[in-house]
Order: C-alpha cells, then sequence, then structure tokens
C-alpha cells in the first residue's frame, strides 16, 4: 500500500493501514453497520506525483518557521476544555470550561450554528504540528479531544457530536427539509476534518474511533433522502464534507462513504463548471471552494471525470480571471464580476483568509495530478502575499479579510473572544508550510518552493538541504547527502516572474532556461556532496485587470509590494478587532494616502532601492518618496496594494 493511492493528502503510507473498528454508537446504530476490517482501495485515478511527509521536511531559520513556531505556541496556550464546552453540555454532560468567544459562545453568532468549528481546525492544527515537529504535547491534545468526544458519544447514544445549542434537533430540521438559520454541516465538516487529521497525521486511535461513528450516523441520517431533497439541502453552506467522506471512503473501503461523498458533491455547481461555465458572479465564494477541493477527491475515487473538469476549471477562472495581485479574491467575501474591479479592489474586505487557505488546498490537490508549474507559482505567490502575510509576526494572531483599501491597516483577532473561521483555518496555515516544497515521483524529485529546509528522502537513502535567503535574493543552493551514486532527476521550477534562470552545479553552469513557468530538469548520477545552484532574476513589474487599466499593483518576483503608510491616526489596539462586523475606529480618522503619477508602464523603471533588503521606494504625487516593502512584512501600520494612477484615493476609503 502507497500514499499514491491512499493518502494523497498526507503522504504517509501507514497512515490509513486498516485496522479493524466497531461503527457501533453505543446501540444507537443498527449492527449491519459495524465496520469490518478491509484493504483500503486504490484510487480510481492514482496521483501522479506524491507529497512527502511532513516529519521527513525540516524548516530552516526564516519568516515562515517564525511564523510555525508562533502558531505552536498559541496552539499551546490554548485551552481545549473550553472548545469542548458546548460539546458535554449537548451530551448531558458537566463543561469542565467556560467556552471561548465569537463564533463559541457570542449572541451575536448564535444564529449561525457555527459553535464547535474551532475545536474542528484546532485538532487539525495540532494534528500538523505534531507531525511537523513531533512534539509530544499536540498529539496528547488531539488524543484528550478525541477521548472527550467518545465520551459525549457513549453518554448521549448516537454517533453525532456537536456543540450547536440545538444540536440533533436542528440537523433533525434541516434533513426534513424545513428552513434553517445557521450552517450546521460546514460546522460538522470542520469537526470531521479534524478527527481525520488527528487519525492520519497524530495517529490517534481514539480520533478514528471517533470519525466512523460520526461517519455512519451521517449515512444513516441522510439516507432517507431523495437525490432532489439532498441536493436542496446542499444549498446550504456544508463545507467540504464530500472530500472528508471520500477520505473515508480510502480509509476503509466503506462504499457507504463513496456514495455519500458523491452524495454531498453539489450538482448545481459541479454540473456548470464541468462543462465550461463561469456562472460563480455574486456567490458567497468560500461556500464554493471546499465543494471544488471535494471535487478533486471524489474524482479520484470515482474516476468520473466531470469532477476533474469542474475542479481544473474552478481553479482556470478563479485564478486567472478573478484573482486579486496577492492571489486573494472577492469582496465581503463574495465573487464580483470582473467588469466590476475598480468598484470592488478597494473594499476593506477583500481576499478572505479562508478562500486563500482553501485555494491552496485545491492548488496542491490538482498539482499532483498534474505538475504544471502554473499551479507551482499560483501556490508560491499565494503563500507569500496570502498566507504568511495573514499572520502578525509579533503576536501569531490572523487576519480575516487582508482588503486593499488604500491606507487600510491588517486587522489581527484577538487571542481568546474572536474565534471566526480564519482563526480556524490560521491555526492550520503555520503549521504546515513544509508540506508543499518538495514532492517525487519514483526517482525525479520536484523543487517546488525556495525556502530554507532539509529533505530526507528515504526511499533513495538521500538528504537534499536547501539553503537560500530567497526573496532578498534570487538564489537557492541545494546540497546532496547520499551514502552512494545515485541516478536521480531534479526538477527545478522556473517561475514565470523570472525572464531566464541558470543552474550550476558544483560550480559550473549545465543548463540554462528561458522558458518561464516551466521546470528545468537535471537527471545525471548524483554524488555525495554535489551543489546545485538556481540562479534567477527578480524584476519589478505591475499587475491590472484589463477592465481597469489604470488601477495597478507594484511587483518584485512573486511578492506583492505595499506602500508602507505609517500609523497616522491610528491608536494602541486598533489593529486587534474581537467582532469582525467592526472594522477599527481608526477608519473615523481622516486620512488620504499619497497617489502615484504617471503611465502605468513607466512605473516599474520608476522604483528605486531603499534603505534596506526588499525595501524601495517610488515619488509619489506629493512630491515625496513613498517606501514600497513585500506585504507579508506590512503589520501595524496604514498601507496601499493597489493604486489608481494619479488620482486622490480619499474618495475610496469613506
Amino acid at each position: 500500500m502507497t500514499n499514491r493511492t491512499c493518502c494523497r493528502a498526507y503522504s504517509r503510507r501507514e497512515m490509513l493501514t486498516s485496522v479493524a473498528v466497531s461503527a457501533m454508537a453505543a446501540g444507537a446504530l443498527p449492527s449491519g453497520m459495524a465496520q469490518a476490517a478491509v484493504a483500503p482501495p486504490a484510487a480510481k485515478v492514482p496521483v501522479r506525483l506524491q507529497a512527502f511527509d511532513m516529519a521527513d521536511v525540516d524548516l530552516g531559520e526564516g519568516p515562515f518557521l517564525h511564523a510555525q513556531r508562533m502558531t505552536q505556541a498559541y496552539l499551546l496556550r490554548l485551552q481545549p476544555d473550553r472548545m469542548l464546552h458546548q460539546f458535554r453540555v449537548n451530551a448531558g454532560l458537566t463543561p469542565k470550561a467556560p467556552a471561548y468567544g465569537g463564533w463559541e459562545s457570542d449572541p451575536l453568532w448564535q444564529d449561525i450554528h457555527c459553535q464547535g468549528h474551532t475545536l474542528g481546525h484546532y485538532m487539525s492544527a495540532c494534528a500538523l504540528a505534531w507531525r511537523s515537529t513531533r512534539d509530544e504535547r499536540f498529539r496528547q491534545r488531539v488524543d484528550y479531544m478525541a477521548a472527550e468526544l467518545a465520551e459525549c458519544q457513549k453518554v448521549s447514544g448516537t454517533g453525532l457530536v456537536c456543540a450547536f445549542p440545538e444540536g440533533g434537533a436542528l440537523l433533525a430540521a434541516h434533513l426534513r427539509g424545513e428552513k434553517i438559520t445557521g450552517v450546521p454541516w460546514y460546522t460538522l465538516h470542520k469537526i470531521f476534518a479534524g478527527l481525520r487529521d488527528g487519525t492520519l497525521l497524530a495517529q490517534s486511535a481514539t480520533s478514528r474511533e471517533v470519525l466512523i461513528r460520526l461517519a455512519d450516523w451521517a449515512v444513516m441520517a441522510t439516507r432517507p433522502l431523495s437525490d432532489a431533497q439532498f441536493e436542496a439541502m446542499l444549498d446550504t453552506e456544508h463545507g467540504g464534507m464530500n472530500e472528508v467522506l471520500a477520505d473515508l471512503y480510502f480509509m476503509t473501503g466503506k462504499e457507504d462513504y463513496r456514495l455519500l461523498a458523491q452524495r454531498f458533491s453539489h450538482k448545481a455547481i459541479l454540473k456548470p463548471l464541468a462543462a465550461g461555465r463561469d456562472q460563480l458572479d455574486g456567490l458567497h465564494a468560500n461556500t464554493q471552494i471546499p465543494k471544488i477541493v471535494g471535487f478533486e477527491r471524489v474524482y479520484e475515487a470515482t474516476g468520473d471525470g466531470a469532477y476533474r473538469d469542474a475542479a481544473q476549471f474552478f481553479w482556470h477562472t478563479v485564478v486567472r480571471n478573478r484573482s486579486f495581485a496577492t492571489g486573494g479574491h472577492g469582496d465581503n467575501e463574495h465573487f464580483f464580476p470582473m467588469q466590476d474591479f475598480d468598484r470592488h479592489v478597494f473594499s476593506a474586505k477583500g481576499s478572505e483568509t479562508c478562500g486563500q487557505h482553501n485555494m491552496l488546498k485545491l492548488t496542491r490537490a490538482l498539482f499532483m495530478q498534474d505538475p504544471r508549474a502554473d499551479y507551482a507559482d499560483y501556490y508560491e505567490r499565494t503563500l507569500y502575499n496570502g498566507i504568511l502575510a495573514s499572520q502578525d509576526p509579533d503576536s501569531g494572531m490572523a487576519t480575516y479579510f487582508q482588503g486593499a483599501r488604500p491606507g487600510y491597516m491588517k486587522l489581527y483577532h484577538t487571542p481568546e473572544d474572536s474565534f471566526w473561521c480564519c482563526t480556524g483555518t490560521g491555526m492550520e496555515n503555520h503549521v504546515k508550510y513544509r508540506d508543499s516544497i518538495y514532492f517525487y515521483d519514483d526517482r525525479t524529485l520536484y523543487v517546488n518552493l525556495f525556502i530554507p529546509s532539509t529533505l530526507r528522502w528515504r526511499a533513495q537513502d538521500a538528504v537534499l538541504t536547501q539553503t537560500t535567503s530567497f526573496p532578498e535574493s534570487p538564489v537557492t543552493n541545494l546540497r546532496w547527502t547520499l551514502k552512494r551514486p545515485t541516478e536521480l532527476t531534479l526538477k527545478l521550477r522556473h517561475p514565470r516572474w523570472s525572464r531566464t534562470a541558470a543552474v550550476m552545479v558544483n560550480g559550473t553552469e549545465v543548463a540554462r532556461s528561458n522558458t518561464p513557468g516551466s521546470y528545468i530538469h537535471l537527471a545525471r548520477q548524483w554524488r555525495d556532496g554535489d551543489r546545485v545552484e538556481l540562479r534567477m532574476i527578480m524584476e519589478h513589474a505591475i499587475e491590472r485587470a484589463e477592465s481597469a487599466p489604470d488601477i495597478v499593483a507594484l511587483t518584485y518576483g512573486p511578492l506583492v509590494l505595499a506602500g508602507a503608510l505609517g500609523r497616522e491616526g491610528l491608536a494602541p489596539g486598533d489593529d486587534i478587532i474581537v467582532n469582525e462586523r467592526k472594522y477599527g475606529s481608526y477608519n473615523d480618522t481622516p486620512f488620504t494616502p499619497p497617489a502615484i503619477a504617471g503611465k502605468a508602464e513607466t512605473i516599474p523603471q520608476r522604483i528605486r532601492p531603499g534603505d534596506g533588503p526588499l525595501e524601495f521606494t517610488i515619488t509619489s504625487t506629493r512630491q515625496q518618496p513613498l517606501r514600497l516593502i513585500p506585504y507579508y512584512r506590512i503589520a501595524h501600520e496604514r498601507y496601499a496594494t493597489y493604486w489608481r494612477l494619479g488620482q486622490d484615493l480619499q474618495s475610496n476609503i469613506y
């Protein structure tokens, strides 16, 4: 059994080893639902590439390792019993600690029924952190939470575990087709995913037992629905239920899970996308993206090309036609017509961080099926300008939106009182950076990201160490540690942002590429100590939408450059937000950012070096130097990432 067929997402061969488990949920399920031990099935469409176990990749010093450490510290400060509060209440047990704030208990958000979503994200984050670091404290937390959920299942006599106050009654009404408020399947998906990750990444047997009971409850609860009733239910946001059920099929071989994954694949979204029709205008963006991630996984489980076609078309239309320069998308969480780009680009509520998180999940999955450089290029762009940019480097807290409103400031959640969706995905984002640097296929190694790291390629008895200061310098160095000469192929990404790329082996140039957006192939017998150097070129450029040519973003290589506009009019704490419906009192302070004048085509030539690495200046309309730095380095000050050339931007702020 290999991860090619069973565990494409998490890349550990033994993760899906079949074990006998019972799906009996305290007598609530009929005996026919008991899960026998079976061999996990092969994928109908095996992935072309495999990812390395995160335990076999170590990060070197740099901004990504710093972000990981900040999140690890935050995860260890959080108290699992506070996230388990409402689960115990629903099961008739006494809670051990008060609930956290925000979506977990704030009355303002009771009607969306997201209580419990944080626990699912937290379980995933702790599983990812353990896989990355082997710090036993993270696995202990996974096991503890799984055991608590198992107790809730036992006491309540059902496989269902949830934390929204109406509990099973809300889901029963939803299944009957009654109009409800809230998104119960969306919330349950987070719990499913946390238990799955606890099983696969943290090797938690208790997580698996709880997950199987919960999944079998879902099979039985939804079985009476006709296809029409099921499709009507899916009009309500339901996260990536199809993805996690397809994963369960690969884990167990149980056909019920594959069939339910197909039923949870929203046909109203699937069919037009599979036919190449973009009908996304006005849709809630991050309601759709997890469905599409699931389409790709269901394709692997079924071989039905419609799921593949839908996932590929969605990716292309969002990335090429609907994304900002940072890789984000949407205004106030919704897709908008691109001919209205000028009306939406300067919103304070653009680029929901959750949407970027899920677009990277989709990109990674598509890349492993079809290893094209444009997938890796988008991944890099969004990783720097979306995910890395989302964390406060000082506190480890994360953003909800990353809007391009000129003079805006990133707003970060609080540690205990603003548990919104992007708080949850934010817990996961920064403990899994190592999962997409390298991929392999038999004896071929893909180097996708230029991040200091060490890879242990156990199948080849090889170690590859990547040393780089990228993006401060457009060069990365690789060094082999081998016990014997070995025939291997290196595929080094030549990113689209670099006009040319050259490769040196042991100081001698061996390859040169003039094809941006491709891979450089090095097939040879490698020896211990062989050194590879990849040299690229970073240049200034602009990005703009066809419908708004006078609005531009400035880039340097893969990095979006932001105007660093200082803290004029800001008070301490203005960048901390408890309730995402309130976007900071500093917006009431009159502030007019400078503008950039001149023709767009001349701007790259007018940018000058600044005082430090990755710092630049350009003259503004006020005839003063405007400081430009990478957007991912912006924190605690006003900024601008898009510019309406030569115009006063105040009208775009208030």
